[in-house]
């Protein structure tokens, strides 16, 4: 029987989504051409919404005691504690380790991984997609309903697809290099000197990232020929600082060439992460919205796979994340002219510190970079909280009693409907939810801590397995509707 779902990537977002396909009771597997893990980690963290994806799931408390980062837009600080929601990211988390808290995962979830296994082409049928592939014991073929490429910039699933992948060629680049032994002077969000700017922070046990960018510095596509040596001179140059008497771990080199692709769907072909946008690092936001693109796809497509996929539910991946994708182009770019650009800036970077005083304004630009300003368009209803996301640290008190919090509610990724006492005609709402009972769970619960106090605290709501509220009470929009959009016929 074919399997539900292949999955092309063992990164943080193709990992991602098999365990929300698993979840969503779906069949799936990842195919990864690597041997083994790089041990390489180009993100070294996540945003705050990233994070909040892994909380629903159960999967941030495995990270253990995390650093919660202050947030820059550009090098532009941003008080976030001046905000009234918490913007603050996670820092030093190096990729990694994000990879092997989610493999862990996996592997309770009886996902398989199959390494060493690449995708040579694909041929797509009436009712699913056959992937030819070169593994362990040579060439192979495996039969899906599905295939989602998450396999980085490079993508070949979006190259076999046909895909096209717009965007802007390269005017600058950044060197970077993990070391130990540096004794470097700690430069968390970057410094401006002469000629560029430089960064250094500590990752963990002892070793050190530096990131070094100069003005007239366009790094060559093969990076095979770089050394640490050309690293460690360029830093001299720029600092004054010795740093080649550190023991070097990996160097890397990259651009600010950005690309998003057209579509992020073409029939049962699907991408997500890096394959569908690259751009200039900033504030660890590449890596964190893939992981919010599996968040949004996983349990849509494992509705399809399960039958119950009500109709142009699919569509609303590419409907809903394309957007947000085209907002991280902008804004990296943005953050890249700001951070980047020489002395002509300074008067641009003054400006835009004192708008930050304003909390209108920075609550504007942590959202861009958080990824809490995601909204979805969710149909009728004019709710402040409709189509945001429901933050799974709010704690809540059970009809019994008991504590719990929305993490709770959300850990199985299924859908919810929140039923307060405050509910007009509750016993109506769960009446009307109870046939979809087997995608979406009913509780009765109120908001803990005076939540209830608040003028547009909702008396009921709908939320999709995603954490995006569907559904608010008061409005005048129909449950049954709602209902209907995202989980399928009753």
């Amino acid at each position: 029987m074919a399997k539900g779902a292949i999955i092309v990537g063992a990164g943080p977002v193709g990992l991602m989504l098999a365990g929300e396909l698993r979840l969503g009771g779906a069949d799936v597997v990842v195919f990864e051409k690597l041997p083994a893990p790089s041990g390489e980690s180009r993100g070294v963290g996540f945003t705050r919404r990233a994070a909040e994806v892994f909380d629903q799931r159960g999967l941030l408390e495995r990270f253990g005691d995390v650093e919660w980062a202050q947030g820059h837009f550009g090098g532009v600080r941003i008080d976030f504690s001046k905000l009234d929601d918490n913007h603050f990211s996670v820092r030093g988390i190096p990729q990694f380790r994000t990879e092997e808290i989610l493999e862990s995962w996996l592997k309770e979830l009886g996902v398989e991984v199959r390494r060493e296994h690449e995708v040579l082409g694909f041929r797509e049928t009436g009712d699913g997609v056959t992937v030819e592939y070169r593994g362990p014991d040579g060439p192979g073929e495996e039969s899906a309903q599905y295939l989602v490429g998450c396999d980085g910039a490079r993508s070949i699933v979006r190259r076999l697809a046909g895909i096209d992948f717009p965007g802007w060629e390269p005017t600058r680049g950044m060197y970077m290099a993990d070391v130990v032994g540096a004794n470097v002077r700690q430069r968390p969000i970057g410094e401006r000197v002469p000629g560029g700017m430089v960064m250094a922070f500590n990752l963990e046990n002892g070793v050190d990232r530096i990131v070094i960018h100069n003005e007239a510095l366009r790094p060559p596509e093969d990076k095979s020929g770089l050394t640490f040596a050309t690293i460690a001179d360029a830093w001299q140059e720029m600092t004054g600082e010795s740093l080649h008497h550190a023991e070097v771990r990996w160097v890397s080199s990259f651009t600010d060439t950005t690309r998003q692709a057209a579509e992020y769907r073409r029939g049962r072909v699907f991408l997500a992460g890096d394959a569908t946008h690259i751009h200039m690092p900033a504030g660890a936001q590449g890596m964190s919205v893939g992981v919010q693109d599996a968040a949004n796809l996983g349990w849509k497509l494992a509705a399809a796979i399960n039958g119950r996929a009500p109709e142009g539910l699919l569509d609303t991946f590419q409907s809903e994340r394309h957007p947000v994708g085209e907002l991280l182009m902008r804004n990296t770019r943005a953050q890249t002219k700001l951070y980047l650009s020489g002395e002509e800036m300074e008067p641009l970077r003054a400006v835009l510190q004192e708008l930050v005083q304003d909390p209108a304004v920075a609550r504007h630009l942590a959202g861009q970079v958080s990824g809490l300003d995601v909204r979805y368009d969710m149909g009728a209803g004019s709710h402040p909280q409709l189509g945001l996301r429901l933050r799974p640290d709010i704690r809540l008190k059970l009809a019994d009693g008991s504590p719990a919090t929305v993490r709770d509610l959300l850990k199985p990724a299924r859908g919810v409907l929140l039923v307060t006492s405050a509910a007009a005609d509750a016993d109506g709402l769960r009446a009307t939810a109870a046939p979809w009972a087997d995608r979406v769970d009913v509780t009765a619960a109120d908001w803990a801590e005076g939540g209830a106090d608040r003028p547009d605290a909702p008396a009921a709501l709908l939320v999709r397995p995603d954490g995006y509220v569907a559904w608010v009470q008061p409005d005048d929009a129909p449950l049954r509707a709602a209902l209907e959009r995202w989980f399928g016929a009753a």
